[in-house]
């Protein structure tokens, strides 16, 4: 009978442990957008230190609601890069590399042709999205080949459980944690491609895509630009457990939101491209002044811009990509004029290729060994 007992509270133990971190998961509209908007009007800093102290708080939250106090140990594998396609102005491989023992993080290199002493280097996550899934949808390559054609190196890769990453589910419960691992690492393998400037590194992604763009700049100095597109909002905070599935904006008595976790991108430059038909659709009277305010704070209000397009909708559609690449080329120094025809930005010379030229794992290259399946022994794993 004892023991019944033990095993019977340590159920309502566990059971108790998991509804308190349910509680404290901030998903979705978790705030209505007035709520938005009065918590950043009593979150305004009035000193730079004061600013400072808050940035290291939600930093120290952000990491331990992911349980990612450290990093996990950095496999000593070689990436895996075949398939080569010489392209209009750039070239396309198909990549796979260890961001743990046995995950396998599976994307797209794109280079320049044009020989350069430097090149600067620019992170693609992609938001979420069917036939096809992320990285192979036509607005994805588009900005990475267009980049690519400007003189940036750029890697995309597939978030969790899509495209070739298909160890988990997405939706597995520490999606969120998974993919922050695999953005880190995806920066080492891009920093580790020969020429890459560590001086000029940028990292742009939209809705999902851009959580993973604000939250990787907030956690790693060594994005130096960031483009967060369609996804800062003081209200909503990611409709996926891959962007808020994990208690890393709630804690207890302590509370933030996207929009704080974006400003600690501060004073690194920064353009904010927002809606009017998703939950950006507030950015240029709420979010934008709030980011403002901190960059005043660092005497660089000069490299913070925002675009807000009333009319359009929730995508990273041409418009937004033109806004993206005026910004990366002031800021990474890249060639506008390279992807520009008649004073428009002319993207017909980035082909959109099929699937399977981009897929990674295939018959001539199948997935490792070591690859870890399953949801449970992923999570196991982390």
């Amino acid at each position: 009978m004892k023991i019944a007992y033990t095993i019977l509270f340590s159920i309502l133990g566990l059971t108790s442990a998991v509804q308190a971190q349910q509680a404290e998961l901030c998903q979705g509209a978790y705030f209505t957008e007035e709520q938005g908007k009065e918590f950043l009007q009593k979150h305004i800093p009035t000193s730079r230190v004061e600013w400072e102290a808050r940035a290291a708080q939600i930093r120290q939250q952000i990491r331990n609601g992911m349980d990612l106090q450290t990093l996990p140990e950095k496999p000593t594998s070689k990436p895996i890069i075949h398939s080569k396609k010489e392209m209009d102005g750039y070239t396309v491989e198909n990549v796979a590399f260890e961001s743990m023992p046995g995950i396998y993080v599976t994307g797209n290199l794109y280079k320049p042709l044009k020989k350069q002493k430097s090149y600067a280097a620019i992170l693609a996550p992609h938001g979420h999205g069917e036939n096809p899934h992320g990285r192979f949808r036509e607005q994805t390559q588009k900005r990475c080949a267009t980049l690519a054609r400007m003189g940036a190196i750029v890697f995309v890769w597939d978030m969790v459980g899509q495209g070739d990453a298909k160890q988990c589910e997405h939706k597995m419960a520490k999606a969120l944690k998974l993919q922050t691992i695999n953005s880190i690492r995806s920066l080492d393998f891009l920093l580790s491609v020969p020429g890459v400037d560590p001086n000029r590194v940028a990292c742009t992604g939209e809705s999902g895509g851009g959580t993973q763009t604000f939250l990787l700049a907030a956690l790693d100095n060594r994005v130096k630009v960031s483009v967060p597109v369609v996804m800062v909002s003081a209200y909503f905070f990611g409709g996926c457990v891959c962007e808020s599935g994990l208690p890393i904006h709630k804690k207890g008595d302590y509370q933030t939101n996207n929009v704080e976790i974006a400003a600690l991108t501060a004073p690194r430059p920064m353009i904010m491209i927002s809606d009017g038909g998703d939950w950006t659709k507030n950015t240029p009277e709420v979010e934008y002044p709030f980011m403002q305010t901190i960059y005043s704070l660092y005497n660089k209000k000069d490299n913070l811009e925002a675009v807000h397009l009333a009319n359009e909708k929730h995508d990273y559609g041409p418009s937004k990509r033109k806004a993206m690449y005026a910004f990366m080329a002031k800021h990474l120094k890249l060639d506008l004029k390279a992807v520009t025809k008649d004073g428009q930005i002319d993207e017909d010379p980035a082909k959109v290729l099929e699937q399977t030229d981009l897929a990674v794992f295939d018959a001539s290259h199948p997935r490792p060994a070591n690859a870890v399946m399953g949801d449970e022994a992923v999570l196991k794993l982390l």
